[in-house]
């Protein structure tokens, strides 16, 4: 393993599996974990994040080799998979749990952040808003163990639905 210092990135972007399985594949990153961020509830359970009352959202958190991989391409990969301009949905998952989110580690990620955002919106991809919040990071909390790599696990690529 090389010397350099891993950096962090937190993305929610829709059921964690899939976004988890995405970025695990990203040349660069390192490791990758499920977990739930953004809420009130200290080491909050699935069921507890499912049924909206924790605030929380399903979320990856990235380890990446920044040598090898910048923030601004990671951040590519994010806009990628997914549907930036939804309100706390993506495909057939609906709620605050499944919303587009960016939690920032740096000022500089932050920066970075917002001025893709900015220049997602007036590129014209997309007819609608995009809907990413960009958030400070705050306390991850782990996912339960079967849900991490869980697509990996069944031998699957994608989230079917």
């Amino acid at each position: 393993m090389s010397g350099n210092k891993l950096e962090k990135a937190m993305f929610g972007a829709g059921c964690f599996w899939g976004v988890e399985e995405t970025f695990r594949k990203v040349p660069g990153v390192k490791e990758t974990t499920v977990g739930y961020s953004g809420g009130e509830t200290q080491n909050p359970t699935y069921r507890q994040v499912c049924d909206g009352q924790t605030g929380h959202t399903e979320v990856v958190l990235v380890e990446f080799e920044p040598s090898a991989l910048s923030y601004d391409d990671l951040l590519k990969v994010f806009w990628d998979c997914h549907n930036p301009t939804l309100v706390n949905r993506q495909g057939p998952d609906v709620g605050w749990q499944y919303r587009s989110v960016i939690f920032y580690f740096t000022p500089e990620q932050q920066t970075i952040a917002e001025a893709q955002r900015e220049a997602l919106e007036l590129s014209g991809e997309y007819s609608d808003p995009i809907a990413t919040a960009i958030e400070p990071a705050g306390p991850f909390y782990r996912a339960e163990e079967y849900h991490q790599r869980y697509l990996l696990k069944k031998g699957a690529d994608f989230c079917g639905g």
